[in-house]
């Protein structure tokens, strides 16, 4: 968006809150998205299964009963790994969707500053004279 002629103030303005609005939109829509998110993750030979939410937390932890036959270390490695890979499945999916919002967001131009403001004021008043 361009800076506005002093006549075309109101309708800039009124462009600069429509889009300010959509972007508040937007990223309800992608705090919402985000709390959707459900990362993934499963040991190679299937005997431990995890899920995480979209701020990392666990939501689901499933250990073949086989898996126990590991013993304690090697199963402990197994679940660590599994939960930090669904953690992370997680968190690249947030990341994707606050990207593209925050790209969004990110266009929208400056707003008007004290200065520009000012000068108009200043005009406005030097044409009642």
């Amino acid at each position: 968006m361009r800076s506005p002629a002093p006549e075309d103030d109101p309708e800039y303005l009124a462009q600069y809150v429509a889009q300010s609005q959509q972007i508040m939109r937007e990223l309800q829509a992608a705090r919402s998205a985000i709390q959707r998110v459900e990362g993934r993750a499963a040991s190679d030979d299937g005997l431990v299964e995890a899920s995480a939410d979209g701020q990392g937390g666990l939501t689901r932890l499933r250990i073949d009963p086989r898996a126990l036959r590991l013993g304690e270390a090697a199963l402990g490695e197994k679940v660590t790994a599994v939960l930090r890979a669904a953690q992370e499945d997680a968190g690249r999916q947030a990341k994707e969707i606050a990207d593209e919002v925050g790209e969004r967001a990110a266009a929208l131009q400056e707003p008007l500053d004290e200065m520009f403001v000012r000068q108009r004021v200043e005009q406005a008043a030097r044409d009642l004279l």
